[in-house]
C-alpha cells in the first residue's frame, strides 16, 4: 500500500493538481491537512471519478484535515480523545478541525495539522506544546495495531531540518519543548520514518512562498509519517516528492510518501 501526506494548502485552488498527482504517482491512501473549507464546499467530484473515497473534517475557512482512498475507508472520527481546543482571551474554545481519524486498507490513518504556535509570548504555543502531549498520551494506546501518525507536525525536530535555528518565523519550531514534545512520540510507540530512508540533512517539506525560499533552498523539514512498531515492520521506502514544489499553483508544502508491503490487518 502506498501512503501519502501532504499540505496542500487549499484543496480548493489545488484540486486538479492533487488528483492528477494521486494518479500520477499511483498512491492508494493521502492523508491532507489545511484544507480550508468546509465539507460541502471540498470538491468530491474529481476525487470520486478517480476512483477515490473522501472523508472530510473541516469547520470554516481555516485549518482542516482530509483522507482520501482507493482501498476503503472506514471507522472516521473527527477528533482524538481530549483534544485540545483554542480560543484567545475572552473567546469561545473550539476544538479546531486539526485532527480526522480512519481506517484504510487496514491501517488506522490519523491526518494531523499541528498547531503552528505563532510566537513564544502567544498563547497558541501553549494550545500547540498541550496539543502534542495530548495526541502523543492517546497515541500509546493506539500503538498496538497498525497506526500512522502523518501530517504536519509544524516542528523541525534537528537542526539540520531547518535552513537556520534563527529563522523569526519558526521560532516555535525548534524550540527544546517543541522538540522534546514531538519525539515523546517515539515513547509512545511509534517510529518517525523519515530519518530512516532520508538520513541526509536539508532534506525539506515546506519552503515560504516569502523571500524565495525555495529557489534559496531555504526550507525546513516539517512534515512526517510516525507508524507504529506493526506498522514500522512493515515500511519499505518513504520519498519526499521535492518536484511538487514546483511550477503554477504549488502548495508550499509537498507530499511524503509512504510504501508499505503486505496487506493490511482486520482491526
Amino acid at each position: 500500500m502506498r501512503l501519502a501526506t501532504w499540505n496542500v494548502n487549499s484543496i480548493r485552488a489545488r484540486q486538479e493538481r492533487v488528483v492528477d498527482w494521486l494518479l500520477r504517482s499511483e498512491t492508494d491512501v493521502l492523508a491532507m491537512q489545511e484544507i480550508k473549507c468546509k465539507p460541502d464546499q471540498f470538491p468530491y467530484a474529481a476525487f470520486e471519478a478517480a476512483g477515490y473515497e473522501v472523508a472530510v473534517h473541516g469547520l470554516n475557512q481555516w485549518n482542516g484535515v482530509a483522507i482520501a482512498s482507493r482501498v476503503g475507508i472506514d471507522d472516521v472520527v473527527t477528533e482524538f480523545p481530549k483534544q485540545p481546543g483554542f480560543g484567545k482571551p475572552g473567546q469561545d474554545v473550539i476544538v479546531e478541525a486539526r485532527a480526522l481519524g480512519a481506517t484504510c486498507g487496514g491501517v488506522r490513518v490519523w491526518s494531523l495539522y499541528i498547531p503552528n504556535g505563532r510566537g513564544l509570548d502567544d498563547p497558541h504555543y501553549t494550545y500547540k506544546l498541550d496539543f502534542l502531549h495530548e495526541l502523543a498520551s492517546v497515541a500509546a494506546y493506539w500503538s498496538d495495531i497498525p497506526t500512522a501518525l502523518v501530517g504536519d507536525f509544524n516542528v523541525a525536530p534537528r537542526d539540520e531540518d531547518i535552513w537556520s535555528v534563527a529563522d523569526n518565523e519558526a521560532q516555535t519550531h525548534v524550540t527544546p519543548e517543541a522538540r522534546d514534545a514531538f519525539h515523546a512520540f517515539e515513547g509512545a510507540g511509534y517510529e518517525e520514518l523519515s530519518r530512516r530512508f532520508l538520513p541526509h540533512p536539508n532534506t525539506y517539506t515546506f519552503w515560504d512562498y516569502k523571500q524565495l525560499r525555495f529557489p534559496k533552498g531555504e526550507g525546513m523539514r516539517i512534515d512526517f509519517i510516525y507508524a507504529s512498531k506493526s506498522l514500522a515492520d512493515r515500511a519499505v521506502d518513504l520519498k519526499i516528492v521535492r518536484n511538487e514544489r514546483k511550477g503554477k499553483g504549488a502548495s508550499d508544502h509537498v507530499p511524503v510518501v509512504l510504501d508499505i508491503d503486505g496487506p493490511g490487518t482486520d482491526l
